[in-house]
């Protein structure tokens, strides 16, 4: 199935090959821009079928995500497991949960999220929802470009587990290249 998930995303234009500056400041040749998938209803419906039915079994009762891309994912999922989806937004060096949005004192909730490389924006999300009383209970993305790698400490789940090499700015081969830099 991982071949025909990562055909998808190719067909769709979301897996893009160059030099990249990724949102953790990592440097990457390949970039997943998810948003060129999340276009297509049908690929999103899927995918977040994907992870709805990994995690249907596990009583969650909210579905929260990062904005921007954990914005629609977290909708999809929590529609199709008939519970409420959220998101939290960047204040400063964390993220809450703002427009009004709540997580009741323990209340279940499981974080998704587009690409994971370094895991910074969904322990935001996991911190969040812990600040707010609510109980992680789980974490899935599109595609973590670790090979597993990243430990939230708690049950994950992947569309599509890849090993895709980043870099530290300064250690970065692309650089030392000279292939000019786009940022994401």
């Amino acid at each position: 199935m991982s071949e025909e998930l990562l055909e998808m995303l190719r067909q769709a234009g979301a897996v893009l090959e160059g030099h990249f500056k990724l949102t953790s400041g990592r440097h990457s040749g390949t970039y997943f821009e998810k948003f060129q998938v999340l276009q297509y209803p049908a690929y999103t419906q899927r995918l977040c079928g994907l992870i709805a039915d990994h995690f249907r079994g596990s009583n969650v009762e909210l579905v929260a995500g990062p904005t921007t891309g954990g914005v629609i994912l977290s909708f999809e999922v929590a529609r199709q497991l008939g519970v409420r989806g959220i998101f939290a937004e960047t204040v400063g060096e964390e993220r809450r949960f703002l427009r009004g949005f709540r997580v009741n004192p323990g209340e279940r909730v499981l974080i998704v999220d587009d690409v994971q490389t370094t895991g910074g924006s969904i322990r935001q999300v996991i911190d969040a929802v812990r600040r707010a009383g609510g109980e992680p209970v789980g974490v899935a993305v599109l595609v973590d470009r670790t090979g597993g790698k990243v430990d939230f400490g708690l049950p994950f789940f992947a569309c599509l587990e890849l090993v895709v090499p980043s870099y530290d700015a300064s250690e970065c081969p692309l650089c030392r290249e000279g292939v000019p830099l786009t940022e994401t």
